[in-house]
């Protein structure tokens, strides 16, 4: 056996040793609150990097891509080894202090609670006042509130951004986003110019469609349009769009058994996934993450959801969501080796993800499992195609408001960020800043920490699951819920793991590479 040979052979067992560690103590300590599990994180997380900041490691698969003539499997696994290990290529204390102040961030996080007049507001009591209350004073209270968290993590979160920076100049790179774009195999200029393509296509369907909902919510609120603020939006930062009367689904979920829809959604397609439940933890409690995400903890079947389930709409699409992560997760061949037991790229499993979890506006999907009948189907249709267009145009927006903050926070963190951020907001949101507001709003967002460089591949991905969409509408079943197409993600998306390059995989399965076409197709028409 060749030298290269032996080494994958034993690095996958090496790594494979240490990855189970690290997501048990991640998921205990995001469903605990608890300290100790959170200084246990930092621990394993870094002995688990330090397998690959090994400078002779490092030179050693340098060498075997260089001049190994291995089979197709052997050489991906090098390409991916490269791209892992020169993030990593650092002293281990400077990946100690990294990995502790952001372990220290999260539980900052997680454990955090506004209040607002004595009464203490989890993230659920928070969205639930501003999808639902009709009272202005309280809504503007219960914003403030929500982004409370942001001041108190500000100080720490910019020393670990220039922390982060120095790191990432280390290694040859401007700054921590330079390198992170160059690491996840993306070409930072061409995401950009992308996202401002999108901007422009975007325009004119979103401008008449958010005047459109800013006058509806007016009426509502007994204000004018040009007094409409953040507050009067459904969430913290204006990722979603408020459901009108007509498509405010929540009435449809009371006594509805969330877990066993999710279940019935997935089997349609020959996609089991209740094998999934007995380690997820899916309900609202105190001191766990007040969000939601899927883990991966053994690339061998140990996959787990972490959900705070109540009876609507948004928990119900959430649940598809993660559940779609897991379903990615769970297939992926078992007989690949562990380095390649994984989605190509995060856009990919974020793209399956974000197929399933718009299904729970798909009249298609609450004709067959929340089985409304054909009258109110014919109703609801044209106000859900209506709804998931500006749902899709406020989320691209919110995406890109994130995007270019991030990349500026990293390039010049000692700016007035939080001018920045509103300028950011007003210019590709629309949405007007609170009068003289200068406080950190944008760190009340917990992706800065919790996963820095990641959120263009939320909109890379809903780009892609447009694109698969298409082809499997067209190719298999307009009716999207059948055996054939769950056997094409199964046996074509997710069994391949990281074999393949993000847009290789997309090109196998749909003939192309990403093509925006069919996002712009479907979101940014104007309406009028």
């Amino acid at each position: 056996m060749e030298a290269y040979q032996t080494f994958l052979e034993h690095f996958n067992k090496l790594v494979e040793e240490h990855h189970k560690d690290v997501t048990e103590a991640s998921w205990m300590a995001q469903t605990t609150g608890d300290p100790e599990w959170a200084a246990k994180l930092s621990e394993l997380g870094t002995k688990y990097s330090l397998l690959y900041s090994s400078k002779e490691t490092y030179e050693k698969v340098q060498h075997y891509l260089a001049t190994a003539n291995g089979t197709e499997i052997e050489m991906r696994q090098l390409e991916l080894l490269v791209h892992a290990m020169k993030g990593t290529q650092l002293p281990e204390e400077i990946i100690a202090d990294l990995s502790k102040r952001s372990s220290e961030l999260i539980l900052l996080f997680n454990t955090y609670m506004p209040e607002v007049d004595g009464k203490a507001y989890s993230a659920n009591d928070i969205r639930n006042v501003l999808m639902n209350s009709r009272d202005n004073e309280l809504r503007e209270k219960v914003w403030y509130a929500s982004k409370e968290v942001g001041k108190v993590v500000e100080k720490d979160l910019l020393e670990l951004v220039k922390k982060r920076n120095e790191a990432a100049r280390l290694l040859g790179y401007d700054n921590h986003h330079e390198m992170g774009f160059a690491l996840q195999e993306l070409d930072r200029d061409e995401v950009f110019t992308l996202f401002q393509q999108l901007i422009e296509q975007s325009d004119e369907a979103y401008r008449a469609m958010k005047q459109e909902l800013d006058e509806r919510l007016a009426t509502q609120f007994g204000i004018s349009a040009e007094e409409i603020r953040p507050w009067h939006y459904v969430d913290p930062f204006f990722q979603e769009a408020p459901p009108s009367e007509a498509t405010n689904l929540d009435r449809f979920y009371k006594g509805k058994d969330l877990v066993q829809l999710t279940t019935d959604t997935f089997a349609s397609m020959g996609i089991k996934i209740n094998d999934l439940y007995e380690k997820s933890d899916l309900f609202p409690r105190e001191k766990k993450n007040p969000t939601a995400f899927c883990t991966d903890i053994d690339r061998a079947g140990d996959v787990r959801v972490l959900c705070n389930l109540t009876e609507d709409a948004y928990w119900m699409e959430t649940n598809l969501h993660e559940f779609g992560h897991a379903a990615y997760f769970k297939y992926i061949d078992a007989n690949l080796p562990f380095e390649l037991r994984t989605p190509s790229h995060t856009l990919t499993t974020e793209s399956i993800a974000m197929l399933f979890g718009k299904m729970g506006k798909d009249p298609r999907w609450l004709k067959c499992f929340l089985q409304i009948d054909e009258a109110t189907i014919d109703t609801l249709t044209p106000e859900l195609a209506k709804f998931q267009q500006l749902q899709m145009l406020i989320s691209a927006r919110w995406m890109i408001t994130f995007v270019f903050f991030e990349k500026e926070l990293y390039e010049n963190p000692d700016q007035d960020l939080n001018a920045l951020w509103w300028k950011i907001v007003h210019n590709v949101q629309l949405v007007t800043p609170p009068k003289n507001r200068d406080n950190p709003d944008w760190a009340a967002k917990i992706h800065f920490t919790l996963a820095p460089v990641y959120y263009q591949n939320y909109l890379l991905g809903e780009l892609m699951a447009a694109q698969l969409l298409r082809h499997i509408e067209t190719t298999i079943s307009p009716e999207f819920f059948t055996k054939e197409a769950g056997e094409l993600l199964i046996e074509q998306f997710f069994k391949p793991g990281a074999l393949y390059n993000w847009n290789e995989k997309i090109r196998r399965v749909t003939g192309e590479k990403l093509n925006p076409t069919y996002f712009v197709e479907l979101n940014c028409k104007s309406s009028n």
